[in-house]
C-alpha cells in the first residue's frame, strides 16, 4: 500500500511536468476547458463514490486516491489531447478513444492488483461511455470557449 501511494504521488507529478513542454500560449489557451474537465470528473467521482461505481484508495484520511487521477492525468492529458487534436474532432475522439480504452482495458487492471483502484459497481464499457461524454463536454466547452474569445477579439 505505501508503495502505491508513492506511484500515485509520481503519477501526479509527472503529469504536471509534462506540461513544460506543452508552451505558455497553449496552457493559456486551454487552462480554462481543462479546469473544467477536472472540475467535471472531481463531480463525477462523487457520484460514483455514493452509486459504489468504483473505489480508490486513500492518500490520506482526507485525501482520496482519485485526487492524484484528477489533478494529474486528467487535468495535464486535457491539455495535451486539446493541443494536438482540437479542430480536428475525429483525431480528437480518437485519441481520447485510444487512451481511455488503455486506461479502461490496460491500466484499470493493474490498478487493482495493486490496491489502488477499482471497478466495483460499473462494467468496463459503461466506464468507456463515461470517458465519452467527458471527453465531448471537454471539446464542447473548447469550443465554446473559442466562439466567445474570437468575438471579443482575445485570440489573434
Amino acid at each position: 500500500m505505501k508503495n502505491s501511494k508513492q506511484l500515485l504521488i509520481f503519477m501526479m507529478m509527472f503529469s504536471w511536468l509534462s506540461l513544460l513542454f506543452i508552451g505558455k500560449k497553449s496552457i493559456k489557451r486551454f487552462l480554462p476547458a481543462s479546469l473544467f474537465m477536472a472540475i467535471l470528473v472531481r463531480c463525477v467521482n462523487v457520484i460514483a463514490k455514493k452509486r459504489r461505481w468504483w473505489w480508490y484508495t486513500k492518500i490520506h484520511p482526507f485525501v482520496s486516491g482519485s485526487f492524484p487521477f484528477v489533478w494529474g492525468p486528467f487535468f495535464v492529458s486535457s491539455f495535451w489531447f486539446l493541443k494536438y487534436s482540437y479542430g480536428k474532432l475525429i483525431k480528437y475522439f480518437g485519441l481520447n478513444l485510444s487512451a481511455h480504452f488503455l486506461f479502461t482495458y490496460i491500466l484499470e487492471p493493474i490498478l487493482n492488483k495493486m490496491g489502488i483502484a477499482s471497478l466495483v459497481r460499473m462494467k468496463k464499457l459503461e466506464l468507456m461511455y463515461v470517458f465519452l461524454v467527458l471527453a465531448s463536454f471537454l471539446y464542447g466547452f473548447q469550443y465554446i470557449s473559442e466562439k466567445v474569445s474570437m468575438s471579443k477579439g482575445s485570440f489573434n
